[in-house]
């Protein structure tokens, strides 16, 4: 019997009904994508330094977006790093917009205000920025307006946490020092949402914003001359950068310390709280595909974690004398002994 010839009304061509079913027993993140001929999609990853976090998160993305269909082969990412010198993002990030990228990825709030100020074109997905509308990076969370979108930065809802968190492992805490970047604008704002936390549970706040290296040495006899009950340190390239310091000072005056990032209680501290890092890739990764295919970042509302982790590290809390509750460790994600 004849299948070729035309179809009466309502009737749907055998050899179309088969090509009908095998589409839809494709996957939704298959790896079929409505792509152009040979386009080879180019994503640049901006970040202050190529530290082990930046490194890990760049090649996340690309293992997110291989799992949302991007074929390695049609998919480049590479990261341009400005070796700790924040000074030296802004021309990283003008070359970047005039070599035809993409999507600029960026990390922490003076790559993505380079990025920012160096295109009005270019699509640009910011992670770990501070209140983005606060420093004027979107108009909006949810309406974000010019080429910025990205993932909000949670600040007062994580600092509350991390407070409490700090009150359950040391329970006489009544005063908390606080360091943070204070020429990283981003980072300021979120030591301000910290420390309206602090004053909301009663805490007192040590400010101690530092600007170089050698500020950490006027911090440290600061909190000589007025002991804390406990460090909240805020994350940026600069207080990454000299942790080691914060690690050995705490050890060396048995203050317990709390953190942002998990790699940090892992390389010694003695906790930290903070989104998941996978799941924040992957939000990543979905902003990134939305403007590939086509989806501009005004329209695209800031992407907000759901998925955090609290890991513990009992080795630092031995080494300055403190001894965790069972139901604090119990409540960790990772414990690091």
């Amino acid at each position: 019997m004849a299948t070729g010839g035309p179809a009466t009304a309502g009737q749907v061509p055998v050899k179309w009904r088969c090509a009908l079913v095998a589409l839809a027993l494709l996957p939704l993140s298959g790896t079929v994508r409505a792509e152009p001929p040979g386009k080879v999609f180019h994503i640049a990853y901006l970040a202050p330094a190529a530290s082990p976090a930046a490194i890990a998160a760049k090649d996340g993305l690309a293992k997110a977006l291989a799992e949302r269909g991007f074929a390695p082969d049609r998919l480049v990412i590479d990261m341009q790093a400005a070796g700790g010198k924040p000074d030296r993002l802004p021309a990283l990030a003008k070359e970047l917009a005039a070599s035809g990228v993409d999507v600029i990825v960026t990390t922490g709030f003076p790559a993505s205000r380079a990025a920012k100020e160096a295109t009005s074109t270019v699509p640009i997905v910011i992670t770990n920025a501070g209140d983005p509308v606060d420093t004027g990076l979107a108009v909006s969370l949810a309406h974000p307006g010019g080429n910025v979108t990205g993932i909000s930065d949670m600040a007062a809802e994580l600092s509350t946490k991390r407070l409490d968190l700090l009150k359950s492992a040391v329970p006489g805490l009544k005063k908390v020092a606080m360091l943070w970047n204070a020429d990283d604008l981003g980072m300021t704002t979120r030591y301000h949402a910290a420390a309206a936390a602090a004053t909301a549970l009663g805490v007192t706040v040590e400010p101690l914003g530092v600007r170089e290296p050698d500020d950490f040495v006027a911090a440290f006899s600061a909190m000589d001359r007025d002991k804390p009950d406990g460090i909240l340190m805020v994350t940026d390239i600069l207080t990454i950068l000299n942790r080691q310091r914060v690690f050995d000072y705490s050890a060396e005056h048995r203050l317990p310390a709390i953190y942002e990032f998990d790699f940090l209680a892992k390389d010694g501290g003695l906790m930290s709280y903070g989104p998941e890092g996978k799941e924040v890739t992957r939000r990543v990764a979905y902003l990134v595909e939305r403007i590939l295919e086509g989806a501009k970042p005004a329209d695209l509302p800031f992407e907000r974690p759901t998925q955090f982790r609290l890991v513990v590290n009992t080795k630092t809390a031995a080494s300055i004398g403190l001894t965790l509750s069972p139901a604090l460790v119990a409540r960790a994600d990772e414990v690091v002994e």
